[in-house]
């Protein structure tokens, strides 16, 4: 299964307004260059994730987008949903029932490595937050250790 650039690119627009959250709203063109996602691209993710309720717009000269909730409260598995669906990397175990068309599903030996799979995606993107992408970044845990090795605690 792979994620599309629609799904890497939500994730990644999302956790870009989760580090912006509580300063305001932050401009396409301010996303974009956080993000590394092409404007024209971003513009065409903003509104779906903005009718499912995960932003919210500002319009106007300081106007923008923002996370509708805290990012400690916005799942990963949230956004993926939004971007790409329902998580299935068969179609015969979709998370949505009527995806499950295929006839061989009543007797199917291979249907259960299948659900274990898709279990253990909605698990990994569901027992995830945006807030606790950044905390996990690179970046975060480079400046966390910087400030650390400073610290006259950390020198004793």
């Amino acid at each position: 299964m792979k994620v599309s650039s629609r799904g890497e690119y939500g994730v990644r627009a999302m956790v870009t307004l989760a580090k912006h959250y509580g300063q305001g709203p932050m401009s396409i063109a301010a996303m974009s260059k956080a993000s590394a996602v092409p404007m024209p691209y971003l513009e065409q993710l903003i509104g779906p994730l903005r009718r499912a309720g995960l932003v919210t717009s500002t319009r106007g000269a300081r106007g923008g987008y923002q996370l509708s909730r805290d990012p400690y409260d916005v799942r990963v598995g949230e956004v993926y949903r939004v971007m790409e669906g329902p998580v299935a990397p068969m179609e015969c175990v979709s998370e949505d029932a009527s995806e499950q068309t295929c006839p061989l599903i009543p007797g199917c030996e291979t249907r259960p490595v299948w659900l274990q799979m898709r279990d253990a995606i909605v698990q990994t993107l569901d027992s995830n937050t945006l807030g606790d992408l950044i905390n996990q970044s690179p970046r975060n845990t480079a400046a966390v250790a910087a400030a650390e090795s400073k610290s006259p605690a950390a020198v004793g």
